[in-house]
């Protein structure tokens, strides 16, 4: 049924243990170690624009989780509507929270083709999906520090003697793999942890998740690796060395796209700000000897002698006195009689 998992897991694989097969021999356990190293390698650089993206998706999800809150304070008992407001709140910021979870969906059938495959590889077997007998036998062979890749600490005695692998030399490789893949886990968590921020972490059910990953989900790798086979264990360890790697890169990058954009407004602002002492400019009002704009009435200038009385100059009609002849001045020249 999951076929279509198992056949580009096995393809992947096969390449890899081709390149590597040619360096170090087909039946080396260095060149399947190595195979499987690459095999998340290769899976994770597939899948490294959505890890971005997944980042970005989180840092706004907690840029307007205050509002969030919000929406649940306001409809506590209404279900529908929290759903619908949370929705229309994360369409509105650009959030796809199912793109958030895309990079961990994808490895979790992954990890499952990769298990079955391995598991598949059993003395005697013929093809394994891409490996045909040859393949099947060279990794059956292959021996890592005396340990076969398939082999797991519990496994039964008769099982591991088809193998040829003494149970202490399982131990010895698969404890220390153990130990490393769970504390790798562990801080991989922890870096994700403290890029949250207190509105998240004030948060119950963010609460309770952090305590999952940080110690439950590291305990498990412990525990579960006296039941993974080593290959397994390798592939945990490289995907978790991955991902706190991958982690610190693409933070680092996008807390320096965030400096840049700060710095940006800032610059911005001191610009648009007046000069110390300098008093800011009323866009209404002109500035004196501005022109007027094309359209604008043209206001009486004030000359020596007071407003301009001419209509010529204020564009109004000339006004007329009673008793007196138009275009006749009113005032009095010096030295002249008054007429009886």
């Amino acid at each position: 049924m999951l076929n279509f998992i198992y056949y580009p897991v096995s393809f992947i694989l096969w390449c890899w243990h081709w390149v590597f097969g040619k360096v170090f021999g087909e039946s080396s356990g260095f060149a399947w170690a190595l195979a499987v190293i690459f095999l998340v390698f290769t899976l994770r650089a597939i899948l490294f624009k959505p890890f971005v993206g997944q980042v970005r998706s989180m840092r706004k999800m907690q840029e307007f989780a205050p509002e969030m809150q919000k929406i649940k304070k306001k409809y506590p008992n209404d279900r529908q509507r929290q759903a619908q407001e949370m929705q229309k709140l994360q369409s509105e910021h650009g959030v796809n929270p199912l793109g958030g979870c895309l990079p961990m969906l994808v490895q979790i059938p992954v990890f499952i083709g990769l298990f079955h495959v391995l598991r598949s590889f059993k003395p005697g077997w013929g093809e394994v999906y891409f490996f045909d007998k040859q393949g099947v036998d060279s990794f059956v062979n292959a021996k890592l520090f005396g340990t076969n890749l398939s082999t797991f600490i519990t496994m039964p005695s008769d099982q591991l003697a088809q193998y040829g692998t003494e149970r202490l030399n399982v131990i010895l490789l698969s404890v220390p793999l153990m130990i490393v893949a769970s504390i790798a886990t562990h801080f991989t968590a922890r870096h994700s942890v403290a890029r949250q921020n207190q509105a998240a972490l004030d948060n119950p059910q963010t609460a309770i998740m952090n305590k999952l990953t940080l110690w439950i989900f590291p305990l498990g790798v412990l525990a579960g690796g006296f039941f993974f086979p080593v290959a397994i264990l390798l592939y945990w360890l490289s995907n978790n060395a991955w991902t706190l790697g991958q982690q610190h890169i693409v933070y680092k990058r996008i807390d320096s796209e965030e400096e840049e954009k700060k710095a940006t407004v800032v610059e911005t602002r001191q610009a648009l700000a007046p000069k110390p002492g300098a008093k800011p400019i009323n866009p209404k009002k002109p500035a004196p000897g501005a022109k007027p704009a094309n359209g604008a009435k043209r206001m009486p200038t004030a000359g020596p002698g007071g407003p301009s009385s001419s209509g010529a100059d204020n564009g109004s009609p000339n006004t007329e006195i009673p008793g007196l002849t138009p275009g006749r001045s009113t005032s009095k020249k010096p030295g002249s009689k008054k007429r009886r």
